[in-house]
């Protein structure tokens, strides 16, 4: 068994989904009562930033997605409880600024913390250093459904976003396959966009013009935390897209020689997830 934390979030969803797709038996780790998840998963009800709501499921777990965002303060416990409990891989979600910076120093330090631990809890471990999701890109959903324009800080600043699916895909080879552990793998998408760019293949996938207006980050923050977005989450996303604006986000090669096919592009993701902004 394999154990999901952060199971209804983008990437553990879709690791999910691939697990099960390659015969795998994973346990997805939810608050949700309601939460679905395909057939032959089994569903962990706990709490992942207190691992004693859920520590009898890490009996027979041989390794453990942690994502580091759902754990939180609980990732000590978690960690000792998984090696007390015989699990012997941790597959980390890090992030792309661990190895190459940018943003604000202490979002960066948080996920070094993290794996600092994981590498001292004596399990074999993987780091999954991720650049920005593409689905960062639903902080626009809601302007473009109701005013088909966007109102947004730092047009200009380029990333390579990363297809969740891409994530997940590394992260089921690295939970199944010893091979992986002990590796840092710094995994972005194919192609460098800048935030117009991207709001640009969201248009294209909507056949429909959809304008970028300019705005301060102060003002794009107050816009999302007035929709009830935690405080935490522009600071860290516009923090980052200013160092990006100085200096493009990195793109690296890894994903493509860690997938089977060819990593999945911004375009590709818009097509996929038009719906959500018609």
């Amino acid at each position: 068994m394999i154990l999901i934390t952060g199971a209804t979030g983008a990437v553990g969803r879709e690791t999910v989904a691939r697990l099960r797709h390659l015969g795998h038996k994973p346990a997805a780790l939810t608050r949700d009562a309601g939460a679905a998840f395909p057939d032959g998963t089994t569903v962990v009800h706990g709490d992942a930033s207190k691992p004693a709501t859920y520590a009898a499921a890490l009996d027979g777990a041989e390794a453990i997605l942690i994502s580091p965002r759902a754990v939180g303060e609980g990732l000590p416990e978690l960690l000792v409880e998984a090696r007390r409990r015989g699990v012997r891989r941790a597959v980390l979600l890090s992030a792309i600024t661990v190895e190459y910076g940018g943003g604000y120093e202490r979002f960066a330090t948080a996920f070094k913390l993290a794996e600092t631990a994981v590498a001292a809890s004596g399990l074999d471990h993987t780091f999954l250093r991720c650049a920005q999701f593409d689905g960062n890109a639903m902080v626009w959903a809601g302007q473009i459904r109701t005013a088909r324009a966007v109102r947004c800080a730092l047009g200009d600043a380029a990333t390579s976003p990363l297809h969740e699916r891409d994530i997940a895909a590394v992260a089921a080879a690295a939970l199944t396959d010893p091979a992986h552990a002990g590796r840092s793998y710094a995994i972005t998408g194919p192609q460098s966009l800048t935030q117009r760019e991207q709001v640009a293949a969201i248009a294209a996938a909507l056949g429909e013009d959809v304008p970028w207006t300019e705005v301060t980050p102060e003002e794009a923050g107050a816009a999302m935390t007035a929709r009830g977005v935690p405080a935490e989450v522009p600071q860290r996303m516009y923090g980052y897209l200013a160092a990006c604006l100085e200096r493009p986000g990195p793109t690296t090669e890894v994903l493509a020689g860690l997938l089977d096919r060819p990593p999945l592009t911004f375009a590709e993701w818009a097509e996929e997830r038009a719906g959500a902004f018609r």
